[in-house]
């Protein structure tokens, strides 16, 4: 419940919610447009996996870490630009 309430806090809109069949995903968001499955999930667990790969500057500090955010931005949007048009 205090996920959907921070969703809501921040303003985030979803068209439908992806979630595996977790009896406090189902009470949570029975009133939303919710998807129970794990083809949905596996989908998304794909997605982050991608992401922790191609972009290791954001979940490792090392000698690629930059200290300007607007480096680390450009980053993700590049990873998203791959990843969205088929280029992974």
């Amino acid at each position: 419940k205090r996920l959907r309430e921070k969703l809501i806090k921040l303003g985030v809109s979803f068209g439908c919610i992806c979630t595996d069949d977790w009896q406090s995903f189902i009470t949570t968001f029975k009133e939303d447009n919710h998807v129970i499955g794990k083809a949905y999930t596996v989908a998304i667990e794909g997605n982050n996996c991608r992401f922790r790969n191609r972009i290791r500057r954001a979940f490792r500090k090392t000698c690629c870490f930059s200290k300007k955010l607007f480096n680390h931005l450009k980053a993700f949007r590049l990873a998203c630009f791959y990843i969205n048009y088929g280029y992974v």
